[in-house]
């Protein structure tokens, strides 16, 4: 098994335990991340991403399929079934995951996913009538950021 298959079905597997921690180890320093509502994340900030989602998460389960990967490349699909936290709907999302590798970490990784079906999901009504817009996606992407950047300032505090 290529280096880069292990280091995906790794990072998973410790998503679907909700360890953030083995998570944040799979990505270089200079990393980004990218996804639908979480867009150009710095390492860091997206190490602290998935600790609030991993720390957050209600009715979580995981599961990934498809992996490929080289030296430089990779890839799979994964399906992520969770309560949303702001209006407790249940939420069954399907994710095309994409990464460039350096030196076995993950130094970029977009997650692609359907707006307007999560939404839908997510959001109820409110994601049925706008969830195509860019609008709502907008207010969606704010508010994220918004939650991430006030996880962080806490969990500074919290940090000796």
């Amino acid at each position: 098994m290529h280096r880069n298959v292990k280091l995906i079905h790794e990072f998973y597997n410790a998503f679907a335990r909700l360890d953030y921690r083995a998570m944040q180890e799979a990505y270089a320093d200079e990393a980004i991340f990218y996804d639908p509502v979480f867009q150009n994340l710095d390492a860091a900030q997206a190490r602290s991403m998935w600790q609030m989602l991993c720390t957050n998460a209600k009715n979580f389960s995981l599961r990934h399929s498809e992996v490929i990967a080289d030296e430089d490349y990779g890839s799979c699909n994964w399906t992520a079934n969770y309560t949303f936290s702001a209006t407790r709907r249940l939420v069954h999302n399907k994710i095309h995951a994409h990464f460039r590798f350096k030196e076995g970490k993950i130094i970029e990784h977009q997650d692609n996913f359907n707006f307007y079906t999560w939404s839908r999901q997510a959001l109820g009504l409110r994601g049925t009538l706008l969830g195509w817009s860019n609008v709502l996606r907008e207010k969606v992407r704010k508010q994220a950021m918004q939650n991430l950047h006030n996880y962080i300032v806490v969990n500074e505090r919290l940090t000796p």
